[in-house]
């Protein structure tokens, strides 16, 4: 272990929401989880030491990754701790996907240690894990083209959602609607199989972690990356954790494999030249129904 990062690591405690630093440190738990709630919340100087010893150049694959970051497994789905325990709290809009995977794992525990390696202070060092490499290729000018059609940046008082991956980062809160790296028989979780709002471990995941964030943003509103993430979402506004009205549904993913959705919801592709694989009719009604939601909220869509 490095022993730079070793002595960093012991700086750090957390206490509440906000976090503060102390002498002490807790360590910890080195004993693998094996059932489901974890003790919560799990928190970065529960792992600061464990993540600055953890040498990353042996961790290629999910299962490499060591127990002692293990918080849940059920049959064949395991949740490991992330640090992505930061929260935007001026934020007013979050942008939910799924659940980080792999290399976003690595590269956050990767960015810990360097901000561990920097002497950032705690809150500065979550921020840097939590955005290391986040929206990054066609999935970032996609995400504000789709933001802007919508009217987001009106409701913002900005020119452009452009700017939220700069001089207005202030204002957008990233996150998964499973914050902690979710696995499936080893591989990254798709948010298809198993079901996440009717599977214990991930519905307990959504409830202890995605919950609390959302609970400390009350003002936001919310934009679900495809319809997986939509489902979990309604199924936290069932349960009172969420107000549904302020969940933005009907986006299409930004990814760059979904460019043909995406063109037909920005108007820059006739619905008669839509391929088999696109439901133009489907688009038109989520279209029409965040329309509608964005009216109540004060938001003017551009065309």
């Amino acid at each position: 272990m490095d022993p730079i990062l070793a002595r960093l690591a012991q700086r750090f405690v957390w206490h509440g929401t906000l976090g503060l630093f102390n002498a002490s440190l807790r360590l910890p738990v080195t004993t693998p989880a094996t059932s489901f709630p974890p003790q919560l919340p799990a928190r970065f100087s529960d792992y600061a030491e464990l993540i600055a010893a953890t040498d990353l150049e042996q961790v290629v694959k999910a299962a490499d990754i060591p127990d002692g970051f293990l918080l849940a497994r059920a049959g064949r789905v395991e949740a490991r701790y992330t640090p992505f325990d930061y929260v935007n709290l001026d934020a007013r809009v979050v942008v939910v996907g799924i659940s980080p995977g792999f290399v976003q794992w690595k590269n956050a525990v990767r960015a810990a240690q360097q901000g561990l390696r920097a002497g950032l202070a705690l809150p500065e060092l979550l921020r840097a894990a939590k955005y290391t490499g986040a929206f990054s290729g066609a999935i970032r000018p996609n995400l504000v083209a789709l933001l802007d059609d919508i009217g987001l940046q009106h409701w913002l008082g900005i020119a452009s959602c452009a700017s939220l991956f700069g001089a207005d980062a202030h204002l957008m809160h990233v996150t998964g609607a499973l914050r902690q790296a979710v696995f499936v028989d080893g591989s990254n979780y798709n948010g298809a199989s198993p079901n996440m709002v009717s599977t214990p471990l991930l519905q307990s995941q959504l409830l202890d972690y995605f919950g609390r964030e959302a609970g400390l943003l009350p003002g936001a509103v919310f934009v679900p990356l495809g319809p997986k993430v939509s489902q979990a979402l309604s199924w936290l506004a069932k349960r009172g954790v969420l107000d549904e009205g302020r969940i933005l549904h009907g986006l299409p993913h930004p990814s760059g494999a979904n460019a043909e959705r995406i063109a037909y919801f920005l108007g820059r592709k006739e619905k008669a030249a839509l391929s088999s694989r696109t439901n133009g009719a489907q688009i038109d009604a989520d279209r029409l129904a965040l329309r509608a939601k964005m009216a109540v909220l004060g938001m003017t869509p551009v065309s």
